[in-house]
């Protein structure tokens, strides 16, 4: 029985983590602008910006 407290403590510290890191990421911008990474592999590079 103590095994499975353990446990539940452990996934629920577990869970409350990646809740911080979520509400973190989403309080400084990580999801605002989701548009331009997907669509900036279609379009070329500037000429004269590789090494």
């Amino acid at each position: 029985m103590s095994v499975i407290l353990i446990l539940l403590i452990a996934s629920i510290s577990v869970a409350a983590i990646f809740l911080f890191a979520f509400l973190w990421s989403v309080k400084t911008g990580q999801f605002e602008d989701d548009f331009s990474p997907a669509s900036r592999i279609l379009f070329d590079d500037k000429p004269g910006t590789e090494g």
